[in-house]
Order: structure tokens, then sequence, then C-alpha cells
């Protein structure tokens, strides 16, 4: 009796094991289905399996985040709402659902909220990029042009992987006195999302930097300082790396005669390497400077940058430059596809100073 009471036991449990896994995949795959309407923008069928999904397990953060994102999708902000804001006090909430509830408040105009909001997910994750950059468009809205850059570099110097405020910050010094900013950031972010309309947007922004540097050789004055300025990390004080900068790159001004265009930037950009690894690379190690390099010693340097300015520069030309080399030309592709750029925590020089000439946002 006893070894059949046990056996109808173990019978029991297994078949409620075998329940719950079969409603966990169950709700798995209408999880699924609902993520395959999303995709294809029928939000109505999203929320009617999501919903489904939810009777079968009510506490999954996942579906309901999934649930509030797919009815602000459809428009639906008040139903969003009331899904999202609950979840931002659960112990499960992470960057993407502070994102959705920026996106709901900013969509029902809650300005107050909103920032509230930012500040709180951003003491919670103090190192995430999206949120930095989603706060600091959030202050370019409200023409805050000092506090958006200030978030964007912080993104940059917290997440220096995500490309987003690497964007917006080559933007907004690209209205401003200081375009080498512009230039490196904007170098920077073309490496990271190379192929889409904010790339080619970058591009003419960097390449019109670089003529604005040039047809102003008081831009890049510089004084080198040796003890002067806010300290940064190891010792070495923050404004110094953009002064040393100055410098070498200053010092190419010959180079320019006819005009900036690819080859001329070649010459002045393979210049301003040599001359950095010989006086400045060990004071102020930077991985972009770092990715030049190797470009220069593996014979790349001349298809990368005719990648990088050919397009703004003369798009007839680049063409053809490219029917001409495109044996070299393929070979870069593929290094730079295998070899991308990856910006190091650690090297962040950025003091924050500027000046708005035009805001033209």
């Amino acid at each position: 009796m006893h070894m059949r009471s046990s056996l109808l036991k173990t019978v029991f449990v297994a078949g409620v094991l075998f329940s719950q896994v079969t409603m966990a995949q169950d709700a798995r795959e209408l999880y699924n289905t609902a993520t395959n309407f999303m995709r294809n923008g029928d939000y109505s069928n999203a929320v009617l399996v999501l919903n489904q999904a939810l009777q079968l397990e009510p506490d999954n953060f996942e579906f309901r985040k999934q649930l509030g994102f797919t009815f602000y999708l459809k428009g639906d902000l008040n139903k969003a709402k009331s899904v999202i804001e609950p979840l931002l006090s659960k112990k499960e909430a992470d960057v993407q659902v502070f994102q959705i509830a920026g996106n709901i408040y900013k969509g029902r105009e809650e300005w107050k909220t909103v920032q509230k909001m930012y500040d709180k997910a951003l003491r919670k994750f103090p190192n995430s990029g999206e949120l930095y950059n989603d706060n600091g468009s959030l202050q370019m809205g409200f023409k805050m042009y000092d506090a958006a850059l200030r978030s964007w570099l912080k993104g940059i110097e917290q997440d220096p992987g995500f490309p987003g405020n690497y964007y917006n910050a080559t933007k907004t010094y690209y209205y401003s006195n200081t375009p080498l900013w512009s230039i490196i950031y904007g170098e920077i972010f073309m490496n990271m999302e190379s192929f889409t309309t904010r790339t080619a947007e970058v591009r003419n922004i960097v390449l019109e930097s670089y003529k604005r540097l040039f047809n102003d050789p008081s831009l890049l004055d510089s004084m080198v300082p040796e003890e002067e300025g806010k300290k940064g990390r190891k010792g070495r004080s923050e404004d110094s790396f953009i002064q040393a900068y100055k410098q070498c790159l200053g010092k190419q001004l010959s180079v320019i005669t006819g005009g900036v265009d690819p080859d001329a930037l070649i010459m002045a950009r393979t210049r301003f390497l040599l001359d950095w690894y010989s006086n400045q690379s060990g004071r102020y190690p930077y991985s972009l400077f770092d990715f030049q390099q190797k470009m220069l010693q593996q014979g790349m340097f001349e298809s990368y940058n005719h990648w990088l300015f050919g397009p703004a520069a003369n798009q007839a030309a680049y063409k053809a430059w490219i029917a001409l080399h495109k044996q070299d030309y393929d070979d870069f592709l593929k290094y730079q596809r295998n070899h991308p750029l990856k910006p190091r925590p650690e090297e962040y020089y950025n003091d924050g100073k500027f000046t708005l000439i035009n805001a033209g946002y």
C-alpha cells in the first residue's frame, strides 16, 4: 500500500512538472508568434497573442514589457503607460523598459515625469550609453544644449562602445567652434555604424570640419600645457589632449595647399600619425589613433581614407578610384569587418568645453 501511494505521488508530481513545462513552452511559442506579428506591423494581433501568453504566465516581466511596447507602437499611449509604468519599480527593470517608458512619456508630453524617470534610470544604470543618449536628446529638444552635450559626453565616457552618443556629440560640436571633436567623434562613429543614412550625414560633417579647421588656422593654435588645467586620469590634464592634437595637426597646414580633398587628407593624416607616435602617444593612448596607425602599417590607410571621405568629397571621383583600386579596396573592407575599431575605457579626455555658434538642430 505504501509503495502504491508513493508511486501515485511520483506520477502526480511528474504530471504537474510536465504540465508546467508544457505551459512554459506554450507561453514561449505564443510570445514568439506575437513577436512575428510585431515585426510585420500587425500590432492588434500581437496584443491579442501576448495577452494569451500572459494568461499562462501572468508574472512574466518580458511578456509584459513587450505588451507595453506593442501598445506604444500601436499608438495607444494610455494602455502602454498602464502596462509599463508598474514595471519600472520591479527588480527586473532593465535599460530597455526605461527606454520604452521614456518614449511613452514623451509621446504624452509628460516632460517633468520623463526627466525624473531618466534621472532614476541613470542612477540604476550609470553605464548605459542608451540612456545617456535618450536623456541628451530630451534635453536638446528643450534647447538645453550644454546639458545635452554633457549627457552625450558622459555616455561616451561610461559606455564607449555605444555609437549613438558619438553621433549626437559630432553634430553638436559641428555647430560650435571646436570642430576637432567633430572630426574625432565622427570618425569613431563611422567605424561603429558604417552603412546607414547617419553615416552619410556624419561623413559630410567630418569633411566640412576639416575644411573649417584648415581654413581658419586660429582653431589650431595651441600651447600644450604641462601642469595646467583640470587633472584627469593618470595625472594627465584633460584639456592637454586636445591641445596636443591641435599642435600635431597644425603642423600639417602646409600640406593643404590645393584644397581639402581625400588625397590632401591622406597626406596630412599620415604625417599627423608619424608626429603623434613620435611625441604624444605615450602620454595620450587613444584607440582611434592606434586603429589608424594599424591601417597605415597594413598598407590600407589610403583605402580607408577614401572610404571615409570619398563619397562626401566627390562621388564620381570616389567611384573612379575604387574601379582603379578594386583589389586594394576589397582587401580593406574585409580587414575592416574582421578588425573593427573598439574604443577602450579609460581613454576619455574631453573637458566638455564648447561654445555654440549655430544651433542647427
